[in-house]
């Protein structure tokens, strides 16, 4: 056989988004509010409906969630861009669809900035509270103080979690 082996060291790859991302993130965010209702004692299932993508019925209680699900996936650099909700128009859309399923309206927000993903549970009235519907569209800063905003305000409910990714 030939001489020592000589091992390249390992470089860190910038891995391009695949052009099907944007979709993938979508799916991913409604599967992992799901789960993360369900775990919690919530029936809950997808839909496509306009307005929102998700119904949950709270544990002890006849309340129903219907819940629109904003994801993003953030770029090395850009963990604290804001994530657009909508214009106020949008908001009408998931009154409506919450109208007809008895559902109050809800927002989960699932943000990958790694190394940390973050998911936000919270209804329609604390959005607009927290950003109070104008004629411009509506954005949910994740700017580390506002990160910490939600996560001391006990009428949000989050999951965070840490991504450690292998060498591809």
């Amino acid at each position: 056989m030939g001489g020592p082996s000589r091992r390249r060291p390992r470089t860190r790859l910038t891995l391009e988004k695949s052009t099907r991302h944007a979709k993938i993130t979508g799916d991913f965010g409604e599967a992992l509010v799901l789960y993360w209702l369900s775990r919690s004692g919530f029936e809950c299932a997808r839909v496509d409906h306009t307005g929102i993508d998700l119904i949950a019925k709270r544990p002890r209680s006849d309340e129903r969630l219907g819940i629109s699900v904003k994801s993003r996936s953030r770029a090395p650099g850009t963990e604290a861009t804001s994530v657009n909700i909508g214009h106020p128009g949008d908001l009408a859309k998931v009154v409506a669809a919450c109208d007809a399923f008895r559902c109050v309206p809800y927002f989960a927000i699932v943000v990958d900035a790694a190394p940390r993903m973050s998911v936000f549970l919270l209804s329609m009235e604390r959005l607009v509270r927290l950003y109070p519907a104008r004629t411009g569209l509506i954005s949910w800063s994740m700017t580390p103080n506002r990160v910490k905003q939600y996560l001391a305000d006990s009428f949000i409910r989050s999951l965070q979690f840490v991504i450690q990714s292998e060498n591809w």
